[in-house]
């Protein structure tokens, strides 16, 4: 069983920055692909952002790329997405997601993600 903890969103200026944080319990961090995914009102929810179980390997969707990153601290067994140059496009509530199975881009598919976070507000006011 894994918890993830997802803090950091907030109301920002188009154009500003933002880092989101997910907090993950338990020892076995290091074995799960972890991603960020995003819930728009009124929308399906999409895949943001994953990074692979040793760190190396990152994937983003097109709509962010080049202006969000995603990161994982395994000493603090968390996992960022710092969120850059934002647009009132980007709001949206974001998920945290753990996938075991996964590679970085298998785990834009939402069906292959194991747990998932609360969730956290993002929204950016044009």
């Amino acid at each position: 069983q894994v918890q993830l903890v997802e803090s950091g969103g907030g109301l920002v200026q188009a154009g500003g920055s933002l880092r989101l944080s997910c907090a993950a319990s338990g020892r076995t961090f290091s074995m799960y692909t972890m991603g960020w995914f995003r819930q728009a009102p009124g929308k399906e929810r999409e895949f943001v952002a994953a990074i692979s179980k040793g760190g190396t390997g990152t994937y983003y969707a097109d709509s962010v790329k080049g202006r969000f990153t995603i990161s994982r601290d395994f000493a603090k067994n968390t996992v960022y997405l710092q969120m850059n140059s934002l647009k009132p496009e980007d709001t949206a509530v974001y998920f945290c997601a753990a996938d075991y199975r996964s590679t970085v881009q298998g785990m834009t598919e939402i069906n292959s993600v194991d747990y998932w976070g609360q969730g956290t507000q993002v929204t950016v006011s044009s």
